[in-house]
């Protein structure tokens, strides 16, 4: 089940599943104060990457499973509803290998959506789309990834929903939420983690997974380097008369990339950067006036398309940490980078650094190491801070090139994707970095 701590008596919020497949949830509040609970590895954050991070510590399938904690602020019954957030995750190829081998895949089937192409194009609004294109094809690189597609696309409280259940059938994991890191205390051989109930953890390492504003990463003194864009992405469903054929679609408009990306049946996730001035006022029209918008930019390829569901906006920003470990402490996910979302690939990078970090801590045990120890975090910081740094300077670099209007760069990058388009080992390069096929791939990622 999904528990709090109950040991010794402090405030705990049991809770066991609303969902299909899992337990009710109530809360227990009447318990006295409590003991320090411990464990091997205590998670700050149950997000995405603080979930998959759990189950891939505790389920043993890169070596003998770590007891885990998880502290999560939000109240699980929240997080998979469908009003808490409209946006999905592109799982890479690689990524998926990870899901199926911690047994996240089959909890999915039926609701996540094969990505068999993706189409990148460049254009202006009404006048249409370059003749000019790239075009990656799952069946293309079949020979590496056993005809498997380029990833698969899920809707995140389907993601958080999956993440939650096998997270109630691991026993070496413990989930207290909702609940808030007060401080966290760096001792020479453990970690204590002091919650706002009045409940404490004690560990040999804490992961901070508790996003880009990390109040671990904060607190432990680790600065970020980074900027905002003058863009907001919004983000909404659409529903449309013809099928994707699941084919995702990347169209770099001048006020920044248009992405449509297949979800089940015949709808689309549609993510739309534009200008922060020009989102505020998309944002305002009634759903007629925005699904015409959207339709200038959809054209007619999938049929009529109508929004479906409520819209979010969220401003858009890149974010390094200078450090992603110190003693007793190793930052994933978005606590230790924040990339722009055109390429899809952000929680794929969290994803592989949970992967990379099961990989350092299981070795290093195996071995007597101390596995807060920073000569061994050190390892995992080498291992991601090159990937990370590499993909974030690459976003933000096709982000600035493609969104303007400016004649002889529009020429000039029309002219790169048709070279990188026909030809053939550049092409297939650029798909297996898509599909996350690239570089040292931790055990959980090589299937």
């Amino acid at each position: 089940m999904w528990a709090a701590y109950a040991g010794a008596g402090h405030f705990a919020t049991v809770c066991r599943a609303v969902l299909p497949g899992l337990a009710d949830l109530q809360a227990v509040s009447h318990l006295a104060p409590m003991n320090m609970q411990e464990t091997d590895i205590v998670i700050a954050g149950g997000g995405l990457v603080g979930l998959t991070a759990a189950l891939a510590l505790a389920s043993g399938r890169a070596g003998a499973p770590f007891r885990v904690v998880v502290v999560d602020a939000q109240d699980p019954r929240t997080v998979v509803g469908a009003a808490y957030d409209g946006r999905n995750s592109s799982i890479a190829y690689a990524s998926w290998r990870l899901f199926e081998a911690l047994g996240i895949a089959h909890r999915l089937q039926g609701r996540e959506q094969p990505i068999n192409d993706i189409l990148v194009t460049d254009g202006k609004v009404r006048e249409g789309a370059s003749p000019m294109f790239l075009h990656f094809a799952a069946a293309e690189i079949a020979d590496e990834t056993g005809s498997a597609p380029l990833g698969h696309f899920v809707e995140n409280r389907h993601l958080r929903e999956a993440l939650l259940d096998a997270v109630a059938a691991c026993d070496a994991i413990t989930l207290i939420a909702p609940a808030r890191v007060q401080n966290v205390a760096y001792h020479p051989g453990h970690v204590d983690v002091s919650l706002d109930d009045g409940s404490a953890v004690r560990a040999a390492l804490c992961v901070a997974a508790d996003g880009r504003g990390s109040p671990v990463r904060e607190q432990a003194g680790i600065r970020t380097v980074g900027w905002g864009y003058d863009q907001a992405g919004i983000v909404t469903t659409m529903t449309h008369d013809l099928p994707h054929e699941g084919v995702a679609q990347e169209y770099f408009l001048p006020g920044g990339p248009f992405a449509v990306l297949p979800m089940t049946g015949n709808r689309s996730s549609l993510v739309w950067t534009e200008k922060k001035s020009v989102a505020a006022d998309l944002m305002a029209l009634d759903d007629a006036a925005f699904a015409a918008e959207a339709q200038d930019r959809f054209g007619s390829y999938l049929g009529a398309c109508r929004p479906e569901g409520p819209r979010w906006s969220y401003p858009l920003s890149l974010q390094l940490a200078r450090e992603y470990v110190r003693p007793r402490l190793a930052l994933v996910g978005d606590a230790a980078h924040a990339i722009h979302p055109l390429a899809g690939q952000g929680y794929n990078l969290g994803v592989r650094d949970v992967a990379a970090l099961v990989d350092v801590l299981v070795e290093a045990r195996d071995v007597g190491l101390d596995i807060g120890a920073l000569t061994v975090l050190d390892r995992y910081q080498r291992w991601r801070r090159f990937d990370s740094t590499a993909l974030a300077a690459m976003t933000d670099g096709l982000n600035r090139l493609f969104s303007n209007d400016i004649a002889l760069l529009r020429f000039a990058r029309d002219i790169g994707l048709d070279l990188v388009n026909r030809f053939g080992p550049a092409r297939r390069l650029f798909m297996r970095q898509a599909a996350g096929a690239v570089g040292e791939l931790p055990r959980l990622m090589r299937g």
